[in-house]
């Protein structure tokens, strides 16, 4: 489910900038599917069995924007007038708005919220991603679901070279995974993925906030898809310990399964039957 296209965090790595999406305007000239409601509604009419919706990465769902947030309650009201299951992805302590919904959601079929998480810092933070709620303000948001009894899955994507792959910056994120009771915490290794569009943004920001670092890069990775920190391996091994520790699913195909995978409920907290689409 995409409702918009586009976005204004600013989050100095990301990949939606990525030339290889073809988007032909400003990346933060967001665009708004006005008719997203309607699109959603109309498929929904035409499924034979209920399942769980997804939002795209291509565009965070709580970009704040009037329209945009008007659309995206809309959505979770008919998501949860189908009694189909929500697997949503964001930054945005703007999901709060909604929490109503989202139980409402959670007591008829499965409601995941996904929250991504790179940088335990809060000064550090707020240079690789600007214009969006803190790492703080979106722990308070998983603990939020966690007493509301709703499933949390974080990203732990992506890990930079050379500014937030440290055991100081992993520690603290699995403590905030820890105490909120996550669910699961998808991690594709400890790195990040630069290609054409994306690299250029970057390297922008590099230059702006972390002298001489892009000269590091390019001369480590040149014009490489994968950039892998150096620390991988140790850093690697403190993720699994502290998942296997506190029973926190880290497995990337399970967890992927485990969103995809409808669950409808008769009561609230009761899982019953088991329906895929």
């Amino acid at each position: 489910m995409n409702i918009s296209r586009g976005c204004i965090h600013g989050c100095i790595y990301c990949d939606a900038r990525s030339k290889c999406y073809n988007m032909d305007h400003v990346f933060e000239d967001v665009e708004i599917k006005s008719n997203a409601p309607q699109l959603l509604e109309q498929a929904l009419k035409r499924k034979r069995k209920k399942c769980m919706i997804g939002t795209g990465a291509m565009s965070d769902p709580y970009i704040p924007i009037p329209e945009n947030l008007s659309n995206i309650r809309t959505c979770l009201e008919l998501i949860e007038k189908y009694g189909c299951g929500l697997a949503i992805q964001t930054k945005s302590n703007l999901i709060l708005q909604d929490l109503d919904l989202l139980i409402k959601i959670n007591n008829k079929a499965k409601c995941i919220v996904e929250i991504t998480l790179t940088t335990f810092d809060e000064d550090l933070c707020k240079i690789i991603e600007p214009n969006v709620s803190t790492t703080k303000e979106r722990f308070e948001i998983l603990k939020t679901m966690r007493d509301n009894e709703i499933q949390t899955i974080v990203w732990l994507s992506p890990i930079l070279p050379f500014i937030n792959d440290t055991e100081e910056n992993i520690r603290g994120i699995l403590r905030y995974c820890t105490e909120a009771k996550v669910y699961g915490i998808i991690c594709f290794e400890m790195g990040m993925t630069l290609r054409e569009g994306d690299r250029e943004y970057f390297y922008q920001n590099l230059d702006k906030h972390f002298p001489d670092l892009k000269r590091k890069y390019q001369s480590k990775y040149g014009n490489n898809y994968i950039l892998t920190s150096d620390y991988n391996k140790p850093l690697m091994q403190i993720f699994y310990e502290t998942c296997r520790e506190n029973n926190i699913v880290y497995g990337n195909d399970a967890l992927f399964d485990y969103m995809h995978t409808f669950e409808a409920k008769h009561t609230a907290g009761q899982l019953s039957l088991f329906d895929s689409c």
